[in-house]
């Protein structure tokens, strides 16, 4: 790979977007946890039963943000823990 899509933090564990590819990424993330978010509240207000649209939420949850944390490591820089520059 020729450039990183994200690179680690200064501070911390993690990345943040370093290229348009990276921004996509996040865009996309933040918008299907927004829809998730949004299907949640419309299941719960039609009477869906609270707990497994409870759950349901959670697993969508956390299989996004589960796919982006390996497209993250994938195209990102390798991550450590870091204290500044």
């Amino acid at each position: 790979m020729t450039k990183f899509w994200f690179k680690a933090r200064h501070y911390g564990w993690g990345w943040t977007p370093a290229s348009v590819e990276g921004w996509i990424v996040t865009v996309v993330l933040v918008l299907l946890l927004l829809a998730s978010t949004v299907i949640f509240i419309r299941a719960v207000q039609s009477g869906a039963e609270p707990r497994l649209a409870t759950l349901l939420f959670l697993v969508a949850t956390a299989l996004i943000s589960g796919v982006a944390v390996v497209i993250a490591f994938v195209t990102g820089e390798p991550p450590r823990w870091r204290w500044g520059r």
